[in-house]
């Protein structure tokens, strides 16, 4: 087994073929596809499915993926520790964000403190956001629950009632609170099913004997919001990310008290990295001086 070997393995899972693999490396399709030849033969393993021009892992393939993943991860760190001489210089760091509401506290210092680095965010809901960091394709995760799994670093960020919103001009509007039995009466507009504010609710709402069920279900938190001020029903969102919309208005929900905790989280093996630690440190420092 030489390097070279699983580097061309690990780029053929991760750009999804050969020739995007080739591209990626610099290299040629033929040599890429030696390489992985190379690696199966030794071994005796299949790595790849190839069928009709397109490649899959095998179950073995997955496994190794997991490793190879690793591999190249403490490789980037070592490169990023050896080239920037422990000092935070053109850095990139990769956010994943339920909420994008829950970084601006911690987001403006840090680019103050480090304004070569650059910043991507993406959005995704809980289970896109632990996929993503597991796969190493996002460094830092903000999600709507603390994860149980010793895998991560936490930082706490916030804790929020969740609260039902309607259409400045729709009857719900008219509403001092409502109750889960009220709720579940009405047309309500959910996100989809991997979204923790929809299940926290539900989950509260069953334990009381009540159905929550949606009239309309959509992909996405500006989605949700533009499908309830048209009028179309009642959404339900975290306080923290409900915002300000002239066209929206909020409704406490009575009779429970469903909280959101909103997380800062990372792989507690990357957590080390100058880059992650850096951010995870402001973002502890900054719920600790709002809590004080």
């Amino acid at each position: 087994m030489r390097y070279v070997q699983l580097r061309a393995f690990h780029f053929v899972a991760t750009q999804g073929g050969f020739s995007r693999a080739a591209e990626a490396l610099s290299l040629t399709q033929p040599a890429i596809s030696d390489q992985v030849r190379k690696l199966e033969t030794e071994y005796d393993v299949l790595l790849f499915n190839r069928q009709k021009k397109q490649v899959t892992l095998t179950e073995f393939g997955k496994k190794l993926l997991e490793i190879t993943h690793r591999l190249f991860d403490v490789e980037h760190q070592a490169h990023v520790l050896l080239s920037e001489s422990r000092a935070l210089g053109s850095a990139k760091l990769r956010i994943i964000a339920d909420s994008v509401q829950h970084l601006q506290p911690v987001l403006g210092p840090f680019r103050r403190k480090y304004p070569g680095v650059f910043i991507s965010v993406s959005t995704g809901n809980t289970s896109e956001i632990i996929e993503k960091l597991c796969s190493y394709d996002a460094d830092v995760g903000v999600l709507g629950e603390i994860p149980e799994s010793r895998d991560f670093d936490i930082v706490k960020l916030s804790s929020t009632p969740i609260i039902a919103f309607a259409a400045k001009d729709s009857r719900a509007a008219k509403l001092a609170s409502i109750s889960l039995q009220e709720l579940a009466r009405q047309p309500l507009v959910l996100r989809e099913k991997g979204s923790k504010t929809r299940q926290k609710l539900e989950q509260i709402a069953a334990s009381a004997g009540i159905t929550l069920k949606p009239s309309i279900e959509a992909a996405g938190r500006e989605a949700i919001r533009e499908i309830v001020a048209s009028g179309a029903g009642i959404g339900i969102v975290s306080e923290a990310e409900f915002g300000f919309d002239e066209r929206l208005c909020k409704i406490p929900i009575s009779g429970c008290e469903p909280l959101m905790d909103e997380a800062l989280i990372c792989l507690k093996e990357r957590s080390k990295g100058n880059l992650v630690s850096a951010f995870m440190k402001m973002a502890r420092d900054t719920a600790e001086l709002e809590i004080a």
